[in-house]
């Protein structure tokens, strides 16, 4: 065999060796990336089963309620709960009436929960703090004293709502005397210092009681009125009522 050839011989098959050393190298790890998709698959899988029993829902009516969120729907609501979504877009009246059940047993739960942690909560302040006002502004008084049974205007606003902020501003230059509740506040007395700063509210009204701020505390979920906030209301003949 000639030296030419035998090189030429020696190089194809040292090529075609490091090629199939390269592709039995290759394979695992194209297994290894299969393999977490797999797992991805099945944790999402689980969650929204999970999240589908924690809303009372049939894994089909979860799958659909996704399906609605990623349309018009979603543009326009982002934010929307599943018994809501698919009550708007009920195909039926039977089902309309069964996501509107399934609601108001949601909402019963939670507004329970959340008037009983309301209650610790209170119950905590007066053992740790005796007398002092959590809203730390010259005047604030306690949450939901202000306005029960006298005539008085409540007014339940939330961070991050340009409407609300207009809607206190508006009252406020009317003259308007009410008591303000700040939905999501987390009891934190600077969220609602901050809030009352930036809607303009004026700390001698505040002073003089003829506006008052508090925390919500899950009144606005126990009043069951619908709309969105902001949300003016009023007590007349013991019913609160929008205005």
């Amino acid at each position: 065999m000639k030296p030419g050839l035998a090189t030429s011989i020696g190089l194809a098959v040292a090529l075609a060796l490091v090629a199939a050393g390269g592709f039995a190298q290759s394979a695992p790890v194209a297994n290894s990336r299969v393999i977490p998709s797999l797992v991805q698959n099945s944790t999402d899988a689980g969650l929204d089963e999970r999240l589908a029993r924690d809303w009372g829902l049939r894994p089909e009516e979860w799958a659909r309620y996704r399906q609605l969120m990623q349309g018009p729907l979603g543009i326009y609501s982002p934010n929307l709960d599943p018994l809501t979504a698919l009550g708007i877009e009920a195909r039926s009246d039977e089902e309309r009436n069964r996501y509107a059940e399934l609601q108001v047993q949601a909402e019963s739960r939670r507004v329970g929960k959340t008037l009983a942690y309301q209650r610790a909560y209170d119950a905590a302040w007066q053992r740790l703090f005796p007398g002092q006002p959590r809203v730390n502004l010259p005047g604030a008084q306690s949450p939901g004293s202000g306005n029960k049974g006298s005539g008085r205007l409540a007014v339940f606003v939330k961070a991050d709502c340009p409407l609300c902020e207009q809607r206190v501003r508006q009252l406020q230059a009317a003259g308007t005397t009410f008591d303000l509740y700040m939905v999501g506040s987390r009891q934190d007395d600077a969220r609602v210092r901050h809030w009352a700063t930036q809607a303009g509210i004026d700390p001698a009204r505040v002073r003089a009681h003829t506006i008052t701020l508090n925390h919500d505390g899950g009144r606005w979920l126990s009043l069951s009125l619908p709309g969105e906030l902001p949300a003016v209301v009023r007590e007349v003949n013991g019913q609160w009522r929008r205005q």
